[in-house]
């Protein structure tokens, strides 16, 4: 089986989701997308003509999100008309995914050239409407069967069940603010970052927007749960609640609201793409590989808890690959809510100062089908900043899912 080499990473900054506050609102998601590809394109003097297929993560395929998004992105990019490309859904797993069934093609001998990734623009979320408020889109047999709640207040019912308290979720909180913060004063995500512009040439955003670097344990304390309302409101004639929902499965349960908007992901909006190549093709252009996949794995749990899969997912991916927790040198878990990177890190025996060294989406925030793809580009900068090796990188989904995937620097 052939090798699948990253070549390179990039993505935008995360602007602010929120239509007339977020420096990125008014620029349509497939130019967010095509802002990245360029980048990729232009970094890597890459003949678009090559490209076997674009593969792009995004989770709201709707109203502005809708169309194949990986295509048109990539032709709004110029890129050569025979260059194919898909868009897909594995809801905030989607940009892992996408570079794991990239990386499984060029393995498999069946592609040369792939450009993975995603984009999700959050702020779009208010005005494509459309989004249906349980997951199961209606379909009264599967709520039945697998009854699924809202993820914040999964969150705060994983909590409850796992005896997590609020304290240690607030902590976590601001470590990862402190190391967004550092990482940014200090440079570390310039090599990735690629600067937004408006169609008129004025620069859109060039850094972060989301970060709260003075925020403290103090400060998070002031914080009322976000969750504890939404988990009452009436979802259908019937009376139907997200509580409800919960209790088919946790009958009684007495959730113990523990996140707010300080300890759970921020919402932004983002993209980010990563060009792999198969060795030989990447020989032959004279690229100098940055890493190479080692493995990949998906896995799913409990759809009504939903956000527990990540250390499943670990443990699966870290088999495949021969190796143990001990043998990776960093950890990227995204921050959906606080309670997923305290449970992975407990249930594992992390340490702490091997995962998330440079914040993570409570800090920098989520924009959904592009964290993941963001989230390998920035461990690899820090894989190498560090002159480490391996680092694995995973992330609850919607669902109940989660995808995998152990990069090595060569």
């Amino acid at each position: 089986m052939s090798e699948a080499w990253i070549i390179a990473a990039c993505r935008t900054p995360r602007g602010i989701g929120k239509l007339g506050k977020g420096a990125l609102a008014e620029i349509h998601p497939q130019q967010l997308g095509a802002c990245v590809l360029k980048a990729i394109v232009e970094r890597n003097n890459l003949n678009t003509a090559d490209v076997d297929d674009v593969v792009w993560g995004t989770s709201c395929q709707r109203g502005r999100h809708a169309g194949d998004m990986g295509r048109m992105s990539a032709l709004d990019a110029g890129f050569d008309i025979r260059s194919s490309g898909v868009t897909l859904d594995r809801f905030c797993g989607s940009g892992i995914t996408s570079v794991n069934i990239a990386a499984a093609s060029i393995m498999s001998g069946m592609e040369d050239v792939v450009i993975a990734g995603g984009a999700e623009m959050m702020s779009s979320y208010g005005h494509d409407n459309g989004l249906p408020e349980i997951m199961d889109s209606g379909n009264l047999r599967l709520r039945e069967s697998h009854p699924q709640s809202h993820q914040g207040v999964c969150a705060d019912t994983i909590a409850t069940l796992e005896g997590i308290d609020r304290e240690a979720l607030d902590r976590l909180a601001v470590v990862s603010q402190q190391r967004a913060a550092h990482a940014i004063e200090n440079g570390y995500f310039k090599k990735s970052v690629v600067p937004v512009y408006h169609e008129d040439g004025s620069l859109a955003l060039d850094k972060e927007e989301f970060p709260r670097p003075g925020t403290t344990f103090e400060s998070l304390s002031q914080l009322k749960p976000s969750f504890p309302a939404l988990a009452d409101k009436e979802l259908d004639e019937n009376g139907l609640t997200y509580r409800k929902l919960m209790q088919k499965k946790y009958p009684g349960i007495e959730i113990n609201h523990v996140h707010h908007a300080g300890n759970s992901s921020g919402v932004v909006d983002g993209a980010a793409a990563i060009l792999l190549a198969s060795p030989e093709y990447a020989t032959k252009q004279g690229w100098k590989p940055r890493a190479k996949v080692l493995a990949m794995a998906n896995m799913g749990d409990c759809p009504t808890l939903m956000l527990n899969a990540p250390v499943a997912a670990a443990e699966k991916v870290l088999k495949k690959a021969g190796l143990t927790v001990d043998d990776i040198d960093l950890f990227e878990v995204n921050e959906a809510f606080a309670v997923v990177l305290e449970r992975f890190i407990r249930k594992l025996n992390i340490d702490r100062d091997k995962i998330n060294v440079n914040g993570g989406s409570m800090a920098l925030g989520h924009p959904i089908g592009a964290t993941g793809s963001i989230l390998i580009g920035t461990v690899l900068d820090e894989l190498e900043r560090r002159n480490l090796k391996r680092s694995l990188i995973t992330m609850c989904t919607a669902g109940g899912m989660a995808p995998a995937i152990i990069i090595e620097r060569m």
